[in-house]
């Protein structure tokens, strides 16, 4: 039997756009009549998927729509996606802070939620009192609270600011302490958003193994959203992706990182762009990644060298001088390194640009990787950024051969000269 501890059942949410107030009052009274003739909520039948770059014709958003899921306890579930994707509106549903327009959430036990820096706190106490004030809205008596005050004013650092008013602390002090008592008031569900990543490295890293121990000593479940994916990868067993207000998968985390950061859940070799990535003074034509000598679909090979093509039109034979920039990732969302032919004595010219950049053989290790895209002005303003712009995979060509040992730790395999002297 499976231990379900949350549930979402057919969960949507639905905004109005524009300012809160203006002209709704209409809208207020048309529910009205129609739920005290017992008919649905007329507004429920419109609505736009929200995609936050696009310009719609529809007053109504779905920020989430038809979400359906279950947590088991003692399960860890990471929640993925782009900014706009609905994940904090999901968090606040789950939480309570805010209700679903259509669906329904069902728990069992207490929900401890840390959404949002200062999320629960009120300013003018001081951070002892905040402790109370917390645990008491989640049901516990004092002395049960006063049983764990010491655990979580030494896990927080604040201890000389504890009986300080809150409206003092920094962002990090309040994260701190937010987090410790979210923590060590034994929710049996913890929801955590982005909040963890305005604290310092030594937090995050304390934060993150006391969740690990709250979800595998002590049993409880965690809901964690995060866009550091190596953090996701270490803590969580499963994944949802949300895309646009709606769920693309649910799957392992493994999986469910891979999906997310291909964009797709396709991995590509070459992009031809329309007018997505088009000023007045230049357009992006076409980007292609292909071992040297291949075409783009064949795959590509720890043994190839690699060329990554750009084709660029400038539209206006100007004075400035124009470069471009790529920034590399691997497949947890790593920075690894960025490469530019700015160091190159000519910039792009006016019409046809066609640049090339070769990577040597055996460079890479297998794995996937993301490159992300910069189009520069003068050497200091970026004209265009495309976040991700295109992803590749390299293969361990050997692995098929039978003579694949496994695979070599990091992300690249440059190749050194090496002098041997010997008598």
């Amino acid at each position: 039997m499976k231990d379900i501890i949350l549930k979402a059942e057919n969960v949507s949410k639905q905004y109005r756009l524009g300012e809160v107030g203006t002209g709704t009052l209409s809208h207020d009274l048309n529910r009205w009549w129609h739920k005290i003739r017992g008919k649905e909520n007329p507004y429920l039948k419109i609505g736009e998927t929200n995609d936050r770059s696009k310009k719609g014709t529809s007053d109504y958003v779905w920020a989430l729509q038809d979400i359906n899921f279950e947590v088991q306890r003692g399960e860890v579930l990471g929640i993925i996606g782009k900014n706009g994707a609905g994940k904090s509106t999901l968090l606040k549903i789950l939480s309570k802070v805010t209700a679903p327009t259509t669906g329904s959430i069902k728990s069992r036990g207490r929900i401890a939620s840390l959404l949002e820096v200062g999320t629960g706190f009120n300013g003018e106490m001081t951070g002892r009192e905040n402790i109370f004030l917390n645990g008491a809205i989640l049901g516990m008596t004092k002395k049960e609270i006063a049983s764990k005050l010491d655990e979580i004013i030494e896990f927080s650092g604040c201890e000389r600011y504890i009986d300080t008013p809150v409206k003092r602390y920094s962002s990090g002090m309040t994260v701190r302490l937010a987090f410790a008592v979210a923590a060590f008031l034994e929710p049996e569900v913890l929801v955590v958003d982005e909040v963890l990543a305005v604290g310092d490295a030594e937090f995050q890293n304390k934060a993150i193994g006391k969740m690990q121990d709250i979800s595998k000593g002590e049993g409880r479940t965690v809901l964690f959203v995060s866009h550091n994916m190596a953090a996701v990868k270490s803590l969580c067993t499963r994944g949802i992706v949300l895309e646009h207000g709606k769920v693309k998968l649910i799957d392992t985390i493994e999986k469910a990182v891979s999906y997310y950061l291909s964009g797709d859940s396709e991995v590509i070799n070459q992009k031809i762009f329309g007018h997505e990535y088009e000023t007045n003074e230049f357009k992006l034509e076409k980007i292609s990644i292909n071992g040297q000598g291949k075409s783009i679909e064949e795959p590509l090979l720890e043994s190839d060298k690699i060329e990554l093509k750009t084709i660029i039109t400038l539209k206006e034979n100007k004075t400035s001088n124009y470069h471009i920039t790529y920034h590399l990732y691997n497949e947890m969302g790593e920075a690894l390194f960025s490469f530019s032919n700015v160091a190159e004595a000519d910039s792009l010219k006016h019409g046809y640009n066609e640049l090339t950049c070769t990577f040597p053989a055996s460079f890479y290790q297998s794995g996937q990787y993301y490159l992300s895209f910069f189009f520069v002005k003068d050497k200091r303003e970026a004209l265009l950024v495309g976040n991700d712009i295109i992803s590749f995979t390299i293969v361990d060509g050997s692995r098929d051969l039978g003579v694949y040992m496994g695979r070599e730790p990091g992300y690249i395999k440059p190749q050194f000269n090496w002098l041997l002297k010997s008598n």
